[in-house]
């Protein structure tokens, strides 16, 4: 039997949807309340960041959380990084302390494993008929399939990498987990306690990066994340830029930075 959920949550289960978020915000709309998980054992139209497609195969983890007015419109895209943090400790209660330093997540939707896509989150928001605004947090999980091809960036999942996970388990661990990182980010007043926790699992703090944009591509290294969650860079030209949205890529991780 399931786990009971943290108080305020709820949960609809599904054996097959399309999309776990699509289904949260026809919920919303007809009245659900915030708090509540859609899941599904598998996804057949699962989508990620930037409307890029997310394959969800079965005995993997899809699940998207509803939230009505969780912050102001300006600073609740910020929760992306609550839902990494939650994600991250979540396998890290399942898998030990050991697999930590395998486990990092990267700027600004993905949890990696040896440096492999292995999960990714798509915050999506919408403006209710009576005003009130509307947030999904998706969250996909490779535990024992990954796509082949397809995607930006290599993925795997936690069986072929040697940390076999139950979807199950490892969902009732992310929601004990995202109930708790919601508490701490504070409507986005405490981002700045949620950024260090970021911060503190993130890949590639120093080392070189590109980050392709749909004008240019620049090249530099990571320093940090600003307040607003906007990626920090030096440029190779010694200017420090702030990155709202682009593809990222580190030397030695996809593609070799030439």
């Amino acid at each position: 039997m399931p786990a009971d959920l943290p108080a305020g949550y709820r949960r609809e289960a599904f054996a097959s949807l399309p999309s776990t978020n699509s289904t949260a915000f026809v919920r919303a709309r007809a009245g659900a309340p915030s708090g509540l998980w859609i899941t599904a054992a598998e996804q057949t139209a699962g989508r990620g960041r930037r409307g890029r497609a997310w394959q969800g195969g079965p005995g993997n983890v899809a699940a998207s959380l509803l939230l009505i007015d969780p912050a102001p419109p300006a600073i609740v895209a910020t929760v992306s990084f609550a839902a990494g943090v939650a994600l991250h400790q979540a396998v890290i209660d399942l898998t030990g302390p050991a697999a930590a330093e395998r486990l990092k997540l990267k700027w600004p939707n993905d949890l990696l494993l040896d440096r492999l896509k292995v999960a990714g989150i798509a915050v999506e928001g919408d403006k209710l008929a009576d005003g009130r605004f509307t947030v999904v947090v998706g969250i996909g999980v490779n535990c024992r399939s990954h796509p082949d091809s397809g995607t930006v960036h290599r993925a795997s999942d936690f069986a072929a990498r040697g940390l076999p996970i139950e979807a199950e388990e490892l969902f009732e661990r992310l929601a004990i987990r995202m109930a708790e990182e919601v508490v701490r980010w504070q409507r986005g007043s405490n981002f700045a306690a949620t950024r260090q926790a970021w911060l503190g699992r993130s890949l590639g703090l120093g080392e070189p990066i590109r980050v392709n944009l749909a004008e240019r591509t620049i090249d530099g290294s990571f320093d940090t994340l600003d307040e607003e969650g906007r990626l920090v860079i030096t440029r190779n030209d010694g200017a420090r830029e702030q990155i709202s949205a682009g593809d990222v890529f580190f030397g030695g991780w996809n593609h070799d930075l030439a």
